[in-house]
C-alpha cells in the first residue's frame, strides 16, 4: 500500500509543474488522497464488506470532493488535476497513466444491476475539465476527451473527442499520421 502511495505521489510530480516536492503531493493533492482511500476502499468491497467501503468511500468524498464508487477499477498512475467534482461509477474501468480533470463523470445510463453500465478508459488517455463519458463505451488508449464533452460512444485509440455529442476531430491513422475529420 505504502509503495502505491509513493508511485501515486512521483507521478503528480511528474504531471503537474505545480507540484513543487514529493511531500507537497503526498499530503497537499487531493487526488492523491482520493486514490488512497479508493485502494482501501476496493480491497474491502472485493471482500464483501460493502458497509466498511462506502465509509471509507463517502468520508473520502467529504475530505476530497472526489467521490469514486469502491466497485471501480484503476489502474496505475492515475491523475486527477484538481479534482473536485469528479464522479467515477461502481463498474467503471480506468486504466493506467490517466489524467483526469476536474468535474468529470464517469457515468451510467441506466441498466439492470450487475451489469456493466459504466465506461471502460483505456491506458494514456487525457479527460478534460467537464466531460461526461456515459454508459458502458470503451475510451481507446491515447485519446483525448475535450473539455465539457459529452461521450455516448466508443472513441477509437489515439483519437480526440470533442462536443456535445462528442465527435471525433483527429484520428491517428499508422500510414499517414493524424488525419482530420470533420
Amino acid at each position: 500500500m505504502f509503495k502505491w502511495f509513493i508511485n501515486d505521489a512521483k507521478n503528480i510530480l511528474e504531471k503537474d509543474p505545480a507540484a513543487k516536492n514529493l511531500f507537497t503531493a503526498m499530503f497537499f493533492y487531493p487526488s492523491q488522497r482520493a486514490i488512497f482511500y479508493h485502494r482501501i476502499a476496493h480491497r474491502l468491497y472485493k471482500k464483501k464488506k460493502f458497509i466498511w467501503s462506502w465509509i471509507i468511500s463517502q468520508r473520502a468524498r467529504r475530505i476530497t470532493g472526489i467521490e469514486i464508487h469502491p466497485g471501480a477499477t484503476i489502474g496505475d498512475k492515475l491523475f486527477i488535476d484538481h479534482g473536485m467534482g469528479v464522479v467515477i461509477g461502481e463498474t467503471a474501468e480506468i486504466g493506467n497513466n490517466v489524467v483526469m480533470y476536474h468535474g468529470v463523470t464517469l457515468g451510467g445510463i441506466g441498466g439492470e444491476k450487475g451489469s456493466k453500465r459504466h465506461p471502460t478508459i483505456e491506458d494514456d488517455v487525457i479527460i478534460g475539465a467537464g466531460a461526461k463519458i456515459l454508459g458502458p463505451i470503451t475510451i481507446g488508449k491515447g485519446a483525448k476527451i475535450g473539455a465539457n464533452s459529452v461521450v455516448l460512444e466508443d472513441v477509437p485509440p489515439y483519437s480526440t473527442a470533442v462536443g456535445s455529442p462528442a465527435r471525433i476531430i483527429r484520428k491517428k491513422n499508422k500510414n499517414y499520421g493524424y488525419i482530420y475529420v470533420v
